[in-house]
């Protein structure tokens, strides 16, 4: 079958690879019908994620039908049309009974490599390196998905599109989350860093949640214009003092929550602390690029909620602890917790309050993968999001 291999640094493939099989009772083997490349996946092919080996397939959001199922799934059958969360979660133990499944303790074969390096273990994520379990992803014909009594989620809504529903294995449900646990009260001003796909949902979760009004900061005017048609405010970060400008926006006192949807490689700062920033990461001090999160941080309101849903993987400096702290700021993060979403956000879908599709601005076939990595990469043609379909 075809997939998108890692290849190095930079660089990614479409080869020829063995087809997966049942490896366990709870075991769907599930042809792709479309996926998408994640913001996340960028870190992977900026090299920014450790243990990941050239020809490991790449991919976490994807959907597709089932063509067979382990002896012990009795809730998927041959044909079903289905959408995958990208944590792979058992069902079954302490997390996940609680409703966490990206904390899952038994889906990382390889926890040992992730305790390494940030004390215990989450859940495996599919096509998302060896210290994350080093599972095959979605970003190919064929994939096995582990825990498919728990995972996937049936699309029986003939009318969906594959495009309306995709992105309930990610990036609708983080952004969704991203608003949610902000704890968003009637006539709230929410502010979101990175209108990016998680950012883009992100604002619509806001309003869906009850915001009053939503700012959007960013400095692509493509990216900027999508939140605006959302409803959202705008920044563009290269001509205003963001917090200055949040500040005149709420009377002085900032917004009432703020998302980073940005992460590790957010687009650095300006002053001395940017070129503390460079050398730390020149020399692997610092792994992160926390400028837009330090600003989220500051620019909160006092008791405000800061939600993190920009992944980061490793330590920042300069982190304002004492903003945090003095301030009584709420942090809110974490990998989402999909299947907890899944249900509801497709309800939403089909009762009209969403359409998930309005993010998709490339499609492509699965052979030109490494064209559709390069373009978003470097954002070529108002790259929003490249869906590929085998």
């Amino acid at each position: 079958m075809k997939a998108t291999c890692w290849m190095g640094v930079h660089r990614v493939e479409v080869r020829d690879v063995p087809e997966p099989k049942i490896l366990n009772s709870r075991d769907a083997i599930v042809r792709v019908t479309a996926t998408a490349i994640c913001g996340s996946d960028l870190h992977l092919f900026d090299g920014y994620v450790p243990t990941m080996e050239k020809g490991d397939i790449l991919g976490h959001e994807f959907m597709g039908e089932v063509v067979e199922v382990g002896t012990a799934i009795t809730n998927l059958s041959v044909g079903d049309r289905v959408v995958v969360p990208f944590p792979i979660a058992c069902g079954g133990c302490h997390p996940c009974k609680r409703g966490l499944f990206s904390l899952c303790e038994n889906s990382n074969p390889n926890a040992g490599l992730a305790e390494k390096a940030w004390g215990s273990s989450p859940a495996g994520i599919f096509g998302y390196s060896h210290m994350l379990g080093g599972y095959a992803g979605g970003q190919s014909e064929y994939v096995r998905v582990p825990f498919a009594d728990v995972g996937p989620i049936k699309i029986e809504d003939d009318s969906l599109t594959d495009e309306q529903v995709l992105f309930l294995s990610d990036i609708l449900p983080t952004g969704y989350m991203g608003a949610e646990v902000c704890d968003i009260q009637p006539g709230d001003t929410v502010a979101v860093w990175g209108a990016g796909p998680v950012g883009q949902f992100a604002v619509a979760s806001a309003y869906l949640l009850g915001a009053e009004r939503v700012i959007a900061i960013d400095r692509f005017p493509y990216r900027l214009e999508m939140a605006g048609d959302t409803g959202a405010e705008t920044l563009n970060y290269e001509e205003v003092d963001v917090r200055d400008a949040l500040r005149d926006l709420t009377a002085g006192r900032g917004p009432d929550a703020c998302i980073d949807a940005v992460g590790m490689e957010a687009h650095h700062g300006s002053g001395p602390i940017n070129a503390y920033d460079k050398l730390k990461q020149g020399v692997r001090a610092e792994t992160e690029r926390p400028h837009a999160l330090r600003q989220a941080i500051t620019s909160c309101r006092n008791g405000g909620t800061v939600s993190i849903m920009g992944v980061y993987g490793g330590v920042v400096d300069k982190f304002p602890i004492g903003s945090l702290m003095n301030r009584s700021i709420t942090v809110k993060t974490g990998q989402c917790h999909v299947q907890r979403y899944m249900r509801p956000l497709l309800e939403r879908i089909q009762d009209g309050d969403i359409d998930p599709s309005f993010v998709i601005t490339h499609r492509m076939s699965l052979s030109d993968a490494a064209l559709g990595y390069e373009m978003f990469k470097k954002k070529q043609d108002d790259c929003m999001k490249v869906v590929l379909t085998p």
